[in-house]
């Protein structure tokens, strides 16, 4: 991937998207210097345009990046970062510096999965999720049948509201379903991508 690191004076913008949602988390800068230390340590680092040094998201604040993939744009002056967060992005301590809401649209499914996955090690006593996730897999994969059944007669003999609670459930008990395997959600989405094309 060559970047063209000349064009921006050293430096070139540095989109964050978080990769499981997909929601933009901040912009910052990155120059050659930068760049080469998120790869090396793994941990998104930027250079600092007002201190001109570089620095590491949450060196401080515990709050890192974690890198997933580095992207450059058609014209080779942008990158896209994508990137895991632990805790809060913006120093204000919202999710991402660009509004206080989580994701939403289809980005909330990625954000739902890492709550469910978060709940492996919660208690059963105080967590459905955790529940399931304890409980025997033969009851996880029951509950996503019985889940199926009932969205497919919401559809044909329930109003649309009780469809959609349904299909919710299902949604929710499949992404359970799959923690409870180990198998990733981007390994579901992988399937479908494969048979899209």
């Amino acid at each position: 991937m060559k970047i063209d690191f000349e064009k921006g004076g050293g430096l070139v913008p540095a989109i964050v998207q978080d990769a499981d949602t997909l929601q933009v988390l901040m912009l910052g800068y990155m120059n050659e210097a930068a760049l080469a230390k998120t790869r090396e340590t793994g941990l998104v680092t930027f250079h600092s345009r007002s201190r001109n040094t570089l620095w590491t998201k949450g060196e401080t604040s515990g709050n890192t990046l974690s890198l997933e993939s580095v992207e450059v744009d058609c014209d080779a002056d942008t990158l896209l970062v994508k990137a895991r967060p632990a805790g809060p992005t913006c120093h204000e301590g919202t999710v991402s510096c660009f509004g206080s809401e989580g994701a939403s649209g289809v980005g909330f499914i990625g954000a739902l999965d890492r709550v469910i996955q978060g709940r492996k090690d919660a208690d059963p006593g105080k967590s459905y999720t955790a529940k399931l996730l304890s409980g025997p897999l033969v009851k996880t994969a029951q509950k996503v049948g019985e889940e199926g059944v009932e969205t497919a007669l919401a559809a044909v003999a329930e109003t649309e509201a009780e469809f959609v609670g349904e299909a919710a459930d299902l949604i929710y008990h499949l992404l359970v379903l799959l923690a409870a395997k180990d198998v990733p959600l981007d390994e579901v989405i992988a399937k479908l991508q494969s048979r899209h094309r």
